[in-house]
């Protein structure tokens, strides 16, 4: 009588087995490898949407809004003067391009960009070229007849005239929610049409934000004001209701613009400022935001 067959130590697998681990294996690989991102903006380039949020009305909306902004890139400054400036942007930008701020119709000039660096307006990556990277809160400021106001055209400093064909826009300052950078904008370009507005007016009266309005989308594209210079903006847009402006075409004048801004007078008077908005009344569904 033979004795019964031993057992075998392992079973090996089937062929579809194999396939199966080795599919499984790969895609564990391919799923752990790390995301590399473009450098040239430091946001990905698909709009981005927050959910619709109040900035004032809750804790914990408060709460949601602090984070978004401080997952923000940090505004940085690290040039003693314009020139130290100048002379840091001029190997990293085509020459053409960067000997025609201030000088084309419609630019700024490197005094503009150290003002708004010193400001922490704006910040520049260390790369060839440089990355503007600015913030920005567009209001679309509404009336009771459905229309949008937009600035037409803005009449600068040097005489020349720039085109802009959009709704009221304002470069926010550090720490700044949108909230609070509309208001100011809304009373820095607007204030001179209001009507019963004093030098000390009840905002309240005046500016109403939408409390779901709010939504952020980031734009790549190369700067208007300084050419050859890339621009990462971060737009954030509200809608805002602002009593005691007039029904038709009107022009606001700004007021000066650095004042009080730098210890040297001269620094600010060699940038290139606005002296007035020209406004008018379009449809909503004219414009994009």
């Amino acid at each position: 009588m033979f004795p019964p067959p031993s057992q075998p130590l392992t079973t090996l697998p089937s062929l579809p087995d194999l396939l199966l681990t080795a599919l499984s294996v790969c895609f564990l690989v391919s799923s752990s490898k790390p995301n590399i991102a473009s450098t040239r903006c430091p946001f990905p380039r698909r709009f981005l949407k927050f959910p619709a949020m109040s900035l004032t009305a809750t804790p914990s909306k408060n709460t949601a809004t602090a984070t978004a902004l401080n997952t923000l890139p940090p505004r940085r400054h690290n040039f003693a003067s314009p020139q130290s400036l100048s002379d840091w942007l001029r190997p990293r930008l085509p020459s053409d391009s960067f000997a025609s701020w201030g000088v084309k119709p419609g630019t700024k000039n490197v005094h503009n960009l150290w003002l708004e660096l010193s400001q922490g307006e704006t910040s520049l990556a260390d790369s060839t070229p440089p990355v503007r990277t600015v913030h920005v809160v567009l209001v679309r400021v509404t009336a009771k007849h459905g229309k949008v106001l937009v600035e037409s055209h803005q009449e600068l400093s040097d005489g020349n005239v720039r085109k802009r064909g959009r709704p009221l826009s304002e470069k926010m300052k550090p720490n700044e929610d949108p909230e609070s950078a509309a208001v100011r904008g809304i009373f820095e370009e607007l204030g001179s049409a209001i009507v019963g507005a004093g030098p000390n007016p009840e905002i309240a009266d005046i500016v109403t934000i939408d409390p779901n309005s709010y939504k952020m989308r980031v734009e790549e594209r190369d700067s208007g004001s300084y050419p050859g210079l890339p621009g990462c903006y971060v737009l954030h847009t509200l809608s805002a209701t602002v009593e005691g402006l007039p029904e038709g075409d009107f022009c606001t004048y700004e007021v000066d613009e650095y004042e009080g801004v730098v210890e040297e007078k001269n620094l600010a008077d060699r940038a290139v400022s606005v002296k007035k908005h020209y406004w008018t009344w379009v449809s909503a569904d004219s414009i994009q935001t």
